[in-house]
């Protein structure tokens, strides 16, 4: 990292400037305001689906070690700074993004509860995320362990585990690939997060989807949310029609939600009229009630900014209801989840 970026990015969490998260109060005002007056100006938006790391301090294979691994929106050598609350408040624009959500980000696979211990830290001096995903090897011989130790943490809420995949090519509905959700390994560990209260995150190509299909009938009480909107990949209309028909079989089980998010395409800006139909499908296959707009920055920063980002998907909402809107880009992510806001704001201790 060049000492030019070093200088302006914030390294330890010491350095972190003391916020505080929003008020429960404060926020109902904001959603009341945006009722009232429809204006994109009021809409709060809480972030289903961000990152924070400081890969100076903490281990991130991918980010830390070399070679780079395939990506895919290529170079990411971008990525690997630190990237924390006040960075991502620097380039949210002029929109209101009132917290967020944070995701699993790929940390030390030998020290899964280390993530948690320092995304609690951070959010005790920044008030940010709101909640969390951790890490957890669903296939592992101490997945229960893993669990029961990241359930211990208040800001957790699920957990995500990357199932193996194939190349669509080599696909076969019957496959058994160890590691893979048709793996009885990690069908076993996916069992076991209704026993700690834990929903799923899933992040698979889309022809793999319907590999979630008999775990979704198996265990109805496990909530399932799809990561990237389902992956859909290229934009050619077999890839389109094919991504259709496996988020079609996931939407017909009332558990399931989707984040619309990680919609970028390699080597290219992100562009509305390339996504555009996926955003509007998506919620026309599973409903504003259970879709959630998501930035996946720093990641997308690789191709759009994040106040370009929130414009687009507010663009492309812009005919919608203002309560389908507000539960999209807002009350779904805090419903889902369970984000507990103080009553009235107070700086964090």
């Amino acid at each position: 990292m060049s000492q030019s970026l070093s200088a302006v990015l914030p390294t330890s969490l010491a350095s972190l400037p003391s916020m505080a998260s929003i008020s429960q109060q404060a926020l109902s005002e904001l959603q009341q305001r945006f009722l009232h007056s429809e204006d994109d100006a009021d809409l709060p938006i809480v972030d289903a689906h961000m990152h924070f790391w400081d890969p100076l301090h903490n281990y991130h294979p991918w980010l830390c070690d070399l070679p780079r691994i395939a990506f895919r929106y290529g170079d990411y050598s971008a990525l690997c700074q630190p990237y924390l609350p006040a960075d991502y408040q620097r380039q949210q624009g002029q929109h209101r993004v009132v917290g967020s959500i944070y995701m699993e980000a790929e940390w030390d696979p030998t020290d899964p509860l280390g993530e948690a211990r320092w995304i609690s830290e951070l959010h005790q001096r920044s008030g940010w995320p709101l909640a969390m995903i951790g890490q957890a090897w669903l296939d592992r011989d101490d997945c229960a362990e893993q669990l029961a130790g990241l359930a211990a943490f208040p800001l957790v809420r699920g957990v995500r585990h990357k199932p193996r995949t194939l190349a669509q090519q080599d696909y076969r509905p019957d496959h058994r690939l160890p590691g893979s959700m048709q793996c009885e390994r990690w069908q076993r560990g996916y069992a076991l997060l209704q026993e700690f209260n834990l929903l799923c995150e899933l992040q698979c190509p889309w022809w793999h989807l319907p590999d979630a299909v008999p775990l979704l009938q198996r265990y109805p009480g496990v909530t399932l949310v799809i990561n990237h909107t389902g992956v859909p990949g290229d934009r050619s209309p077999a890839t389109l029609t094919g991504w259709q028909q496996a988020m079609s079989q996931l939407a017909a089980f009332p558990q399931v939600s989707v984040k619309i998010s990680g919609l970028g395409l390699p080597q290219q800006p992100w562009r509305l009229e390339d996504n555009q139909w996926l955003i509007r499908q998506t919620i026309e296959l599973f409903g504003a009630e259970r879709c959630l707009f998501a930035s996946n920055f720093p990641v997308d920063g690789l191709v759009t900014s994040l106040d370009e980002l929130f414009g687009h998907f507010k663009q492309a909402t812009a005919d919608l209801p203002a309560a389908e809107r507000l539960a999209l880009f807002c009350t779904n992510a805090l419903r889902l989840y369970r984000v507990r806001l103080p009553d009235a704001t107070a700086a964090p201790g």
